[in-house]
């Protein structure tokens, strides 16, 4: 459970219809297993206990005891270890018939909390038997127990800060005033269901749909866990379509008709964080709930859960291409509509032959064409000075004329050093200054010249570089519009290969490969040999580290020492632990001191989730104190 972590299991036991002692049994042995497996949260379907097609056979007081004698039988072998089981089974209080789910843990019943939806409609007849339950909790007597009864009970963890847990059942997931709904704004941050939902033709669509929906809706957990094998009889089948979702998302569920249990590991804290994030998720009705704290043994939770090595990159590539197309127009039609409103004519952007001003010149090439505008409007400006390699000239160079823009040299050496004798800069002394000098001279030169055109010169630089402040400040830093401020680095290369697969024009195409096959640089140090000899990677770390290290912190508010756990499961196969922490350091480090740059960025548009723009997601002082996170990057 460290780091927010609990691993949850959605388990269907093989059962037989109308037997308790039998079921009773199989839940035991599934209970064990799913405790071996280290799952703390336990779920098995809707009146597992008897069968849910036992029909009239409900009635039958006989069956209505053993089902009670069974539950005090798996109570007592759950005794010694701390997993929240709940189990399903059918109740009689004050002479009515209710569907319950029985919560157990470490030998006791701590809860019943009875169904609120009975379903009278098409195959179900669950209102010939049983009743609505009741909402507010009542003392029940079980045996010599008296034990909470009704829908609003909550389950706190005591030794997890944000996990409690509601409980619905099966047709409470179906109703448009789900019990879920309540449970979790009145704080549940987990919702379990307990389900005997039969098969038919597309019904595990819809009821992955509804998980998906209630899941995201509530910014919830959610373990589902449905009848199966022994359970079909006359008209019915089962399929033991287990279900585990968090926020929207599925992470584990079952095949059909085969019995399996599901695992996964839910974290708790990126839903809390979630919910603090979003303004309109307003906490209500707590006051009506009965809270029952549960013990929990803190652990190092074994994970069995992937992370995507490039959270900011769809692994699939139908959905990266989409992503793409979508993330291209998002990017043109902010530009688009930025002329419209100035009634600018004409652009101006500097063109390095680098990945992030080739996709700021095609994102500008789309903008002008939406525009109606020539494309000889946009001025393409290459300013080789010091640093220039002949591979990158000439990419530009190609670049340019290739996409119809018109294409201005103006080689920067002379005015360089001019300013470097004004300001008795060494100029074999290659440090900061050396290289700010030439980016800002650029700068100067592009704005310029968009003053002479009456244009606006566009940005290049790209999120990861403005996260870790790699960026001149006055220098590429500022532009009048930056299309890319939103875009990572991990996927702008993904967006150029997009493009040179889309876009139809042979040599356009293999220019946009030679230039994704170029190591990314500033070209602001002599190249040796003719050849980069500043890869920018060498000296901030590999982007797709510090791409995983943002989306993780900005999205999810994960700690350092969580982040630094998931990406030596991410990276396992790429990178040592020394090094992920090595550049964890300076992800940090850089983050927190670079903020002034960011806090006067150009406008640019917001393409995902992630955003670091001072009017947008991240309104952070440009003064804050990183201490707290560099104290426990130290620590690890």
């Amino acid at each position: 459970m460290k780091h927010g972590f609990v691993k949850v299991a959605a388990v269907t036991p093989k059962i037989k219809v109308a037997d308790p002692v039998y079921n009773g049994k199989q839940i035991c042995a599934c209970m064990k297993d799913a405790v071996e497996h280290g799952a703390k949260i336990i779920v098995f379907p809707e009146l597992c206990l008897t069968g849910y097609t036992c029909h009239d056979l409900f009635l039958q007081e006989l069956l209505l005891r053993e089902a009670k004698e069974q539950l005090n039988v798996i109570a007592k072998e759950s005794e010694g270890n701390n997993a929240l089981v709940f189990v399903g089974l059918p109740m009689e209080k004050e002479h009515k018939l209710y569907n319950v789910a029985a919560v157990i843990q470490d030998g006791k019943i701590l809860a019943f909390i009875p169904k609120t939806h009975i379903p009278s409609y098409a195959e179900f007849y669950e209102g010939r038997h049983f009743t609505q339950g009741n909402q507010i909790p009542e003392r029940y007597a079980f045996g010599k127990e008296e034990i909470p009864f009704g829908t609003n009970i909550l389950l706190q963890a005591d030794s997890m800060e944000g996990l409690v847990v509601g409980c619905e059942i099966c047709e409470d997931l179906w109703a448009p005033d789900s019990p879920g709904t309540a449970h979790a704004l009145a704080g549940a941050t987990v919702l379990v269901n307990l389900s005997a939902s039969n098969e038919t033709v597309g019904k595990d669509t819809y009821r992955e749909m509804l998980v998906k929906s209630a899941s995201a809706k509530l910014i919830a957990g959610y373990i589902y866990t449905s009848a199966g094998e022994g359970e079909s009889t006359q008209d019915l089948v089962f399929g033991g379509h287990n279900i585990i979702a968090e926020n929207g998302t599925i992470l584990k569920q079952a095949k059909r008709f085969v019995g399996e249990t599901v695992y996964a590991d839910m974290d708790i804290h990126r839903l809390t964080h979630e919910r603090r994030r979003m303004t309109t998720y307003l906490p209500k009705g707590k006051e009506n709930y009965q809270v029952i704290t549960f013990h929990l043994e803190e652990e190092n939770t074994k994970l069995e859960r992937t992370f995507n090595a490039a959270p900011f990159v769809p692994a699939n590539k139908e959905e990266r291409d989409k992503r793409c197309d979508e993330i291209l127009s998002i990017q043109s039609y902010g530009l688009k509509k930025r002329y419209e409103h100035t009634g600018c004519q004409s652009a101006v952007i500097g063109i390095s032959g680098g990945l992030d001003s080739t996709l700021a010149l095609l994102v500008t090439v789309r903008a002008f064409d939406m525009l109606g505008l020539e494309r000889s409007k946009i001025t393409s400006v290459t300013m080789p000075c010091f640093g220039t390699t002949d591979r990158t000239y000439t990419n530009a160079c190609e670049l340019a004329k290739t996409l119809g823009t018109t294409l201005k040299e103006v080689d920067i050496k002379e005015a360089v050093t001019i300013h470097f004798r004004d300001i008795e800069q060494d100029m074999e002394k290659h440090d900061v200054t050396y290289e700010n000098g030439q980016a800002r001279e650029r700068t100067q030169i592009l704005m310029d010249i968009a003053n002479k055109t009456g244009g606006m010169v566009i940005g290049t630089g790209d999120m990861s570089e403005l996260a870790l402040g790699w960026a001149t400040y006055n220098g590429d830093h500022m532009s009048m519009y930056g299309v890319n401020v939103g875009v990572p680095k991990t996927l702008v290369r993904h967006l150029v290969q997009y493009y040179a697969d889309t876009c139809g024009d042979e040599k356009l195409t293999a220019i946009l490969l030679d230039v994704l096959d170029t190591p990314v640089s500033p070209e602001l140090l002599p190249p040796v040999d003719g050849v980069i000899s500043q890869k920018t990677e060498d000296l901030v770390g590999p982007y797709e580290l510090h791409d995983f290290f943002l989306y993780y912190m900005l999205r999810c508010g994960f700690e350092p020492a969580k982040i630094y756990r998931i990406a030596r499961l991410a990276f396992a196969e790429q990178y040592s632990d020394e090094v992920i922490l090595k550049w964890l350091k300076t992800f940090y480090r850089r983050f927190f001191t670079q903020q002034f740059k960011r806090s006067c960025l150009p406008d640019g548009p917001k393409v995902g989730s992630v955003a670091v723009s001072p009017r947008g997601d991240l309104r952070m002082p440009s003064d804050a104190c990183g201490e707290l996170w560099l104290k426990q990057v130290e620590e690890l």
